[in-house]
C-alpha cells in the first residue's frame, strides 16, 4: 500500500518536562530538545506544553508525490480542508481534533531479532542453559511506534476520515464503538473509538518479545508502582501481548510484540467483534479506569475552557 507507517506524533501534555523523563525512563532515546527517539524510526515522539492532555499530530508515511495527490484529492470528496506543501498533505480530524500529515518518508527497515528458543512438549530445543530471556541485563529500547488510540466524538466520521480520506484501511471493527485501522502491514497503526471528548487513549511501542514487555514494565514499576494500568495479557483483535502503564499527564503507554501482520489484503477478512475479545484474550480483566480513565471528566472540561 502506499502509506507505509506512522513517522511521528507530536503529544500536547501540562509538563512537558515530567512527561518527556516519563518516554526517556520507558526507553525512548532523548535528542533535540523534547524528541525522543525509537531505535528504528527515528525522531517519533514530539512532547510539547498544551492546557490539556492530547495528541495533537499525527504522521503517516508515504512513498512519493502521487500518493499526496490521491490523499489531497480523497479528502476533497469528503469536503475536508487541506494544506498542501510538495512533501506533505495534512488535515484536521475534527472528531479526534488531530491534525494528520501525510509526509514523504523513508520506509522502516528492521533489524531481525532471533525468535526465542522455548522449550515445549515432545520438542526440547534448548538444553544445558538458562533461557536467553532471564539472562538480558541492558534497558529495555522501543523499536518503533506502532499504533494510537484515539477517543472521537464522532466515531464514524473519524473512521470516514481516515479510512476514505488518508487512505488506511480497517482490519477490525468493535461493533458500534471502534475501529481498527492500518496504513502499514501491522494489524493497526490507528484505532479510533466512539467518546464524550477527543483525547489520546494510548500509544504503543513495538518491543522485541514478550520477555521484554516484561522486562520493561517491571523497570517502571520498579520506579514507581503507581504507573501499572494493565497487564500482562494478550489481546484477541491483533493478537499482541500488552502491557500499560500511565505517563505523569494521564495518558497510557503500551508495551507490544506479536502483532498480526497482513501483508495480502486478500487473505484478511476484518470482523466485528464484541464482548470481552473486543479488549483481550487473557490476562487480568482491564480495570475500570482503562476503560474509562479517571481524568475524563476534567478532559471534558477542560476541552471547552479558554486556551485549550
Amino acid at each position: 500500500m502506499p502509506l507505509h507507517r506512522l513517522t511521528q506524533i507530536v503529544m500536547g501534555v501540562p509538563d512537558v518536562a515530567r512527561t518527556t523523563a516519563y518516554y526517556t525512563e520507558f526507553g525512548l532515546t532523548a535528542g533535540r530538545p523534547n524528541l525522543l527517539s525509537t531505535v528504528e524510526g527515528g525522531e517519533q515522539l514530539r512532547v510539547v506544553h498544551a492546557h490539556r492532555r492530547r495528541l495533537l499530530e499525527l504522521g503517516v508515511g508515504a512513498d512519493d508525490p502521487d500518493d499526496l495527490d490521491r490523499t489531497a484529492a480523497a479528502l476533497a470528496r469528503l469536503d475536508v480542508p487541506v494544506e498542501r506543501t510538495a512533501t506533505s498533505v495534512s488535515a484536521v480530524d475534527p472528531g479526534t481534533e488531530v491534525l494528520v500529515r501525510v509526509e514523504i518518508a523513508p520506509r522502516l527497515r528492521q533489524t531481525p531479532v532471533p525468535a526465542p528458543v522455548y522449550n515445549a512438549p515432545g520438542s526440547i530445543l534448548r538444553t544445558g542453559e538458562r533461557a536467553a530471556g532471564i539472562l538480558r541485563e541492558g534497558p529495555v529500547r522501543p523499536r518503533k511506534l506502532g499504533h494510537v488510540v484515539l477517543g472521537s466524538t464522532d466515531q464514524e466520521a473519524s473512521q470516514r476520515f481516515f479510512q476514505q480520506g488518508i487512505g488506511f484501511r480497517v482490519s477490525d471493527t468493535v461493533k458500534g464503538l471502534a475501529a481498527f485501522m492500518r496504513c502499514s502491514t501491522d494489524h493497526h497503526n490507528v484505532l479510533v473509538q466512539q467518546a464524550p471528548v477527543a483525547f489520546l487513549h494510548h500509544s504503543s511501542w513495538q518491543v522485541d518479545d514478550v520477555d521484554e514487555i516484561g522486562r520493561g514494565a517491571t523497570a517502571m514499576l520498579a520506579k514507581d508502582p503507581e504507573r501499572h494500568t494493565w497487564g500482562l495479557g494478550r489481546h484477541h483483535i491483533g493478537s499482541n501481548f500488552f502491557w500499560y502503564l500511565k505517563d505523569p499527564a494521564g495518558n497510557f503507554s503500551e508495551y507490544y510484540s506479536d502483532i498480526d501482520c497482513i501483508v495480502d489484503d486478500a487473505l484478511w477478512t476484518p470482523r466485528d467483534w464484541e464482548g470481552a475479545q473486543g479488549l483481550y484474550n487473557w490476562g487480568p480483566p482491564p480495570p475500570p479506569s482503562f476503560l474509562e480513565p479517571e481524568d475524563l471528566a476534567a478532559l471534558m472540561t477542560g476541552a471547552h475552557a479558554p486556551g485549550k
